[in-house]
């Protein structure tokens, strides 16, 4: 019989990868795209006549216009402004006011101090920072997909038959099999990270890794007690639940432990490199 403290000692504090922190293919691919645009802005560094030379290039280059909301680390192609003098939505992708209002925008958010003043050297080394650190934003959507990521690895391991973002309806009628009783008798419609198929069952597949604690928690082991319960009555249907993060679970230890009971397969990452879903889709 499993124990459930010795379990939980074995989760993990991070899965982070090596790319996790930032995706700095992503990163060079967006200042390549405007690279060319930057070059030609960085004839104005150092100089003191700014707004004019801007002036002159704009009328000669007006595609050097998009790219000034990423030197204020902004990625959208318009940007909203006001003052004393009025309110202003600036477009940079299609130009709605006239040169000189734009002038005004790039006076007034600091950018031809930063310039002209040589605060930076090269616009283009400028801008790969801001993209760096705009980037670190999207780690929390790249720590989303690593746990799954990560339990495809190691159900691609075992050969099996395995399909991803299944919703139940089409588990339903690609095996011909009731899930009603998961399902609330047909009035909600689940969809599962993963299903894998072998020659005896359909295992229905949740995957998760939490690194900080909260209400959610809670309310996902208690979710998934309910699924477990239910997936009883199903006929060679069995439900898995693949989780870590002992940063996150340890403050919801009782909910993950009751859970835990009555769940035999529900697994960690220790139980997956101990080979934990071979003998499952074995059995």
């Amino acid at each position: 019989m499993r124990d459930f403290n010795k379990w939980l000692s074995t989760m993990r504090d991070s899965i982070n990868s090596y790319d996790y922190y930032v995706d700095f293919p992503k990163v060079f691919a967006n200042v390549d795209k405007i690279s060319v645009e930057l070059n030609i802005l960085n004839s104005l560094i150092g100089k003191e006549d700014i707004e004019e030379r801007f002036r002159q290039l704009a009328d000669k280059y007006p595609e050097i216009i998009k790219c000034i909301p990423i030197l204020l680390a902004v990625r959208a192609n318009e940007i909203y402004a006001q003052d004393d003098d009025g309110a202003f939505n600036y477009n940079f992708k299609k130009p709605n006011y006239t040169l000189a209002q734009y002038i005004i925008f790039m006076k007034k958010t600091g950018l031809f101090d930063l310039i002209s003043h040589h605060i930076i050297n090269n616009l283009v080394d400028y801008v790969t920072g801001v993209e760096t650190g705009l980037d670190s934003n999207g780690r929390k959507n790249r720590g989303g997909h690593q746990m799954e990521d990560l339990v495809l690895r190691f159900i691609k391991k075992t050969g099996s038959e395995w399909y991803k973002e299944m919703y139940l309806s089409d588990v339903e009628k690609k095996w011909n099999v009731d899930l009603s009783a998961i399902s609330a008798q047909g009035t909600s419609e689940k969809r599962w990270d993963y299903v894998v198929k072998t020659p005896t069952n359909i295992f229905l597949i949740e995957t998760n890794f939490y690194t900080s604690g909260g209400s959610k928690l809670n309310e996902v082991a208690r979710s998934y007690k309910m699924i477990a319960e239910e997936a009883q009555n199903i006929p060679n249907v069995q439900f898995v639940w693949l989780t870590d993060g002992k940063k996150g679970w340890v403050s919801a230890r009782r909910n993950l432990e009751e859970t835990f009971n009555v769940l035999p397969t529900l697994y960690n990452i220790t139980d997956m490199e101990n080979e934990a879903l071979d003998k499952l889709f074995k059995e």
